[in-house]
């Protein structure tokens, strides 16, 4: 499974809605927090935030349910694939 598509497929996520790609793969912590942190709230309320990392964001998750976001989070074998979105 290569693609982002692919994922939307497995998920719950919105597929009909605009995209953006977050990218923190090569990023240390607490950077992938801070980054998808900071970005969301710049985004429309129709946006998928397609976060790509090289694990669970664990530590993200809790504060995604606090500010009442949805994710999902898809394991491949080269990256974790979370979804974000406004219900």
């Amino acid at each position: 499974m290569d693609s982002i598509e692919a994922v939307f497929e497995e998920t719950a996520a919105p597929p009909d809605r605009p995209r953006e790609v977050l990218d923190v793969r090569d990023l240390g912590p607490p950077n992938p927090l801070a980054k998808t942190l900071e970005l969301l709230p710049e985004l429309s309320d129709e946006t998928v935030l397609v976060q790509r990392n090289d694990r669970v964001p664990q530590f993200l998750l809790p504060k995604l349910d606090d500010r009442g976001y949805v994710y999902e989070s898809v394991e491949r074998e080269a990256d974790v694939i979370t979804l974000i979105w406004n219900p």
